[in-house]
């Protein structure tokens, strides 16, 4: 990649994200960073917790509610969905009235999804008590997003996404251990009352630590119409559109091992509900340490030029995988070591394509956060039963990682080369107004 190429989207970035107006809540002290990193970090973990903790219960619930490990595995899709669809909705919102109201809102709504999933009769049930639980969770998320683009840009939005995954990396390493835990006491179900109770330390959390980011002068107009005007701005701009998807592919590279992993560890490989709760978190300590890694680069390198490397990483490394797997060589070794390249490759990812893509549009930062998260977890809800579909095994979970990782590399060279060239063009036309 050439040295414009690697820029081309940075300085684009740059040039449209300059605020119009200061923004003055932007903390300066390093105290006040750490308590707004610990914070959202606390309240960002409430979708990874969601997610993960009842992952080693899936087999004990396929056999409880009498299903099929493909119909169980769509109650984590009926999650991302609810996840996807809330941000949507809760995004917006959160630029009409404010972040701490729809947070405060959601989580609400996730406890009381949590209790309901508890005594879900069927799977179908739990299901659409999942996509609830998705919901509420889904407040969260964009609200944390969404109050890092409204105190921070460039650099340094991605800067503390950075620290934001160190501090939500925790959960899904802690969140299959908690499962884990909670089934060697009780039942799946006891999972989604721990959930209850989290759900709520969270609420407290979100009243009493996190103050109102986006003042009343900042915010935008009421109505559908401004929204839909808004989400039709984002959706015009092609580099935003890219980094978005780019975004997306490379959670749902993550989310088709989460999707896959309690089947592939446990029914193919044979460990319990507690040894793969400890293989998963060195899964997620690798996305983590890289995550933490990028902080370091971003010194040295642009966060395009660390995407593209990245991705590549991630193709390669998925490709080793993939190839094992069909070969049955290397065993359980053979799956996981190439796994922790991809979620490694992940951990560099994650943090810089959102702030790239939420840095160019300050001035709806809950609608740019709500789109990109939606399609992130969007993706993962079309990434979770491709998995199912292809045998919930070692193949099926590298073959998805492949595809999602390559095209995500294609989509963003496609897009720098063309702001390369964008560039080159106006510099020179820039250059000839000068001579004349």
């Amino acid at each position: 990649m050439s040295h414009a190429t690697e820029h081309a989207i940075d300085l684009a970035t740059e040039h449209e994200v300059a605020p119009s107006v200061e923004n003055p809540s932007e903390p300066t002290a390093a105290a006040e960073r750490l308590r707004v990193i610990l914070v959202l970090g606390a309240l960002i973990a409430l979708g990874p917790l969601t997610i993960d903790m009842y992952l080693p219960a899936l087999p004990s619930i396929v056999d409880d509610l009498n299903s099929s490990a493909a119909a169980v595995q769509l109650t984590l899709t009926g999650t991302l969905i609810g996840l996807a669809l809330g941000q949507l909705v809760i995004g917006p919102l959160s630029d009409i009235v404010g972040r701490r109201i729809p947070l405060i809102a959601g989580t609400a709504v996730h406890i009381v999804a949590s209790l309901l999933c508890v005594v879900a009769p069927n799977v179908a049930v739990l299901g659409v008590f999942r996509g609830l639980q998705g919901l509420g969770a889904a407040a969260a998320a964009v609200v944390a997003m969404a109050v890092v683009r409204d105190l921070f840009t460039g650099r340094a939005a991605a800067t503390v996404l950075s620290r934001l995954m160190l501090v939500m990396g925790v959960a899904p390493v802690l969140a299959p251990s908690i499962g884990g835990a909670v089934l060697l006491a009780g039942s799946w179900r006891w999972v989604f009352g721990v959930l209850a109770l989290l759900g709520v330390a969270l609420l407290v959390v979100a009243v009493v630590a996190l103050r109102e980011s986006l003042p009343p002068e900042r915010r935008r107009s009421r109505g559908v119409m401004p929204v839909i005007r808004t989400y039709r701005s984002l959706l015009r701009d092609g580099q935003f559109v890219v980094l978005v998807l780019v975004a997306a592919l490379a959670m749902s590279a993550m989310f088709a091992y989460i999707a896959g992993s309690s089947f592939v560890l446990q029914d193919e490989f044979g460990l319990n509900e507690q040894q793969f709760a400890i293989v998963f978190a060195l899964g997620a300590i690798a996305l983590i340490g890289a995550s933490q890694a990028n902080v370091v680069l971003l010194g040295h390198f642009t966060p395009v030029r660390i995407v593209v490397t990245a991705l590549s990483v991630s193709v390669a490394a998925a490709l080793v995988m993939a190839v094992l797997a069909v070969a049955d060589v290397g065993g359980m070794f053979g799956f996981l070591v190439p796994l922790w390249f991809v979620l490694g490759a992940v951990g560099f990812v994650m943090p810089n394509a959102p702030a790239l893509a939420l840095s160019r549009h300050g001035e709806a930062a809950g609608t740019a956060a709500a789109l990109l998260g939606a399609a992130q977890f969007g993706a993962g809800a079309i990434v979770a039963p491709v998995v199912g579909v292809l045998g919930n095994d070692g193949v099926a979970v590298s073959v998805t990682m492949v595809g999602v990782s390559a095209i995500a590399l294609i989509a963003l060279m496609t897009v720098t080369r063309s702001a390369a060239a964008r560039t080159a063009e106006s510099r020179t036309a820039e250059s000839r107004t000068a001579g004349a």
